[in-house]
Formats: C-alpha cells, sequence, structure tokens
C-alpha cells in the first residue's frame, strides 16, 4: 500500500511505519505567520542595559567595600552576570537580537570579548559546527574527546587511573566545570592568537580580549590585598565556569549519539538530539538555552518567542508520534551524570538509541 499523502515510504530502509516528509516547512511557515521571527529589540534593549549596569555596579562595589565577606559576595554575583551576558553574546552570534549581521556580529564581539573575556570569533567558529551537526560522531567539536570522554569506544585502552576517572566523569563533571572558566578564556586567545585560523579583525579582537583578561586581574588587586584578590578571581571564575557549564550541559549531553555515516532530516537531527529544560524561571536562569530543541530548529529566533515557538513543536512532534525530550533541570543533570559515568563501561550500548536508528538512512 502506499504511504499516505503527506508522508513518505521508508520501508526501503527496513522500517515498516512512515515519518512526515515536508515537516520543517511545515512548522517555519507557522512560526513566520506568528512573527516569531521578528526582532524584539525592546526585550534586548532592556536586558543589555541592565546586564552593563549590575556589571559596572560590581566592579564598583568591588573598589568601595572593605569587607572580604563583601567582595566574595561580589565575585558569586559577577560569575552570574558575566554568565548572562555570555547567553547575550551567544545570541547575537545566532543573528537574534538585531536584523543586521553585521549588528550582530560587533555587539556580540563588544559583549563576549571584552566583557565576558570569551572570543567572539572563536565561538562562532566552534558553535556554528556544533548547530550543523549536533551530537554527530565526529563531527560536533561538543562531543569531541577531551577532559571528558563522550563515546565508549574512546574509553578504552586506558591506564587503571584512567579507566577510573571515566567510569566516575559524570561524578566529576561539575566539579571539573570550576576550571571552564579558564578554559573558555585561554580557547579563546590560542584561537586568536593561531595564524592559521581565519579571524577578520583579529587585531581587534586580541586586544579587547587583552584588556578583559588583564583588567579585572589588575582592578582585583589594586583594590583588594593580594590575598583578597586572589580568593576574589578563582570564586569568580568558578562560579562563571559552573553557571555556563550547568546551562549548556543538559541541551545535549546523554541524548542519542548519530553516528557519522547515518544521514537524518534537518528537523529530527535537530529534535532527536536536543533536550528542553522546563521549570519555572528556567528561561531566565538559562538565558533561553532551556528551548534547545527550538533554538536549533530556529537559531535566529528571539528569545521571548520561543516559549510560542515550543508549544507549536512540540504539538506537531505529538501529531507524528515523534520524540520530544523536555525534563526539569534536576532530571536532565542525572540523566547527564549517569550517562558520562557510563561511558568507561564498553559493554553498554547507550549512544545509538533507537530513537534515532528510526529515523535515520545509512
Amino acid at each position: 500500500m502506499p504511504a499516505p499523502r503527506g508522508m513518505t515510504d521508508v520501508r526501503s530502509t527496513g522500517r515498516s511505519d512512515t515519518v512526515p516528509r515536508a515537516e520543517y516547512g511545515e512548522i517555519l511557515r507557522q512560526v513566520k505567520s506568528e512573527g516569531l521571527l521578528n526582532r524584539t529589540y525592546g526585550f534586548y534593549v532592556a536586558l543589555s542595559i541592565g546586564l552593563v549596569l549590575a556589571f559596572a555596579a560590581a566592579l564598583t562595589g568591588l573598589a568601595l567595600s572593605g569587607s572580604l565577606w563583601v567582595q566574595l559576595l561580589i565575585a558569586v554575583l559577577l560569575g552570574v552576570i558575566l554568565t548572562q551576558l555570555a547567553f547575550l553574546g551567544h545570541e547575537a552570534s545566532h543573528r537574534q537580537v538585531f536584523t543586521s549581521k553585521i549588528a550582530n556580529d560587533r555587539f556580540g564581539r563588544v559583549i563576549a570579548t571584552l566583557f565576558v573575556g570569551i572570543s567572539y570569533s572563536w565561538w562562532m567558529n566552534k558553535h556554528t559546527k556544533h548547530h550543523a551537526n549536533p551530537n554527530r560522531i565526529d563531527h560536533d567539536p561538543d562531543i569531541e574527546t577531551d577532559t571528558i570522554v563522550f563515546q565508549p569506544e574512546k574509553a578504552q585502552h586506558r591506564t587503571r587511573l584512567q579507566t577510573w576517572f571515566v567510569r566516575h566523569q559524570g561524578t566529576l563533571f561539575f566539579p571539573l566545570l570550576m576550571l571552564e572558566g579558564i578554559n573558555l578564556h585561554y580557547q579563546g586567545m590560542r584561537y586568536l592568537l593561531d595564524r592559521r585560523n581565519p579571524v577578520k579583525g583579529r587585531g581587534v579582537e586580541i586586544a579587547l580580549l587583552t584588556v578583559r583578561l588583564l583588567g579585572l586581574p589588575a582592578l582585583a588587586f589594586i583594590a583588594l590585598s593580594p590575598f583578597a584578590a586572589l580568593g576574589f578571581l578563582a570564586l569568580q571564575v568558578a562560579v562563571f565556569g559552573v553557571y555556563m557549564g550547568a546551562s549548556f550541559a543538559p541541551n545535549h549531553k546523554g541524548m542519542p549519539q548519530v553516528p557519522a555515516e547515518m544521514k537524518l532530516s534537518f528537523f529530527h537531527k535537530q529534535v532527536l538530539t536536543s533536550r528542553n529544560v522546563t521549570g519555572r524561571g528556567a528561561t531566565a536562569a538559562f538565558g533561553g538555552l532551556n528551548y534547545q530543541i527550538e533554538h536549533h530548529l530556529f537559531p535566529n529566533m528571539p528569545r521571548p518567542h520561543l516559549a510560542r515557538a515550543a508549544q507549536i513543536v512540540k504539538d506537531y512532534c505529538a501529531r507524528w508520534s515523534i520524540p520530544y525530550t523536555a525534563m526539569s533541570a534536576s532530571a536532565s543533570y542525572r540523566t547527564v551524570i549517569t550517562h558520562l559515568n557510563a561511558v568507561g563501561y564498553p559493554d553498554r550500548d547507550l549512544f545509538l538509541c533507537p530513537l534515532v536508528s528510526e529515523y535515520g538512512r545509512t
């Protein structure tokens, strides 16, 4: 029997079911008809002014305060503020803030490089590759083996100590994030200084990043005693690293990984490998990253419109029985920890999830 209208017969792939054919186009038309891709300048102007003022207030408080406890509290607040600014820079890199590419890039470069201390060019290069192939083995830089191992075959043939680490890396994941802030600063400068990497405006970006990476420590040592300055900087970087990692980790880690040779439609590739985070205040806490599925489907959609887009996508997935993953932050973190710990057990096939095989063609 031929497939129903609007569907494509996939029995040639070994399945007896059918899947939607032009699913993304249908959803995109509805999203556009409701104006969900229109810019929300008022929101981003208010958010930008608020965060910059909070950043300036934190530095002023650091310079004027004589209490160590107040200074450490400012370090925590500054780590939070910088992460919120990083969310804003991330949105600029996706053209969510302005219509103009040039305006987004200039804004994002100032926010990410000068305020946060992350190379905008490095982030654009890495994050673009991730969006093109989320959780696809050998293509997504976010699941490449580094300190953390993401594929069980890459955890084999290791020393006893390394094997122990991989089997407990999920438990160690969040403590390790205390060093992620330093890693983000380092990777950005390393990328800019490597002449093999094509960087437009390299000199300007190096100058902005240098001012940021030297300026904040200089202010801390001028305003505080050496011991207090070291404590302030260590706490600020630790909070920043943990908050950044805790915001990006729930999005894809622990979700199905796609073999390099498998082909998926754009819609299924983005939906099946992404996870949304639910809960009151999640959009503010995660900077819109809690709507990861919709962010991947419509990367230039402004943050205030993601909630409505999520309802559209969720309804569509329910209609066609396409898995749509959404859970609380705590449940997501438990999943990530369990998943990463289990990578060290090569007899457990955690990654080629049947849901991915269901919609993929080799």
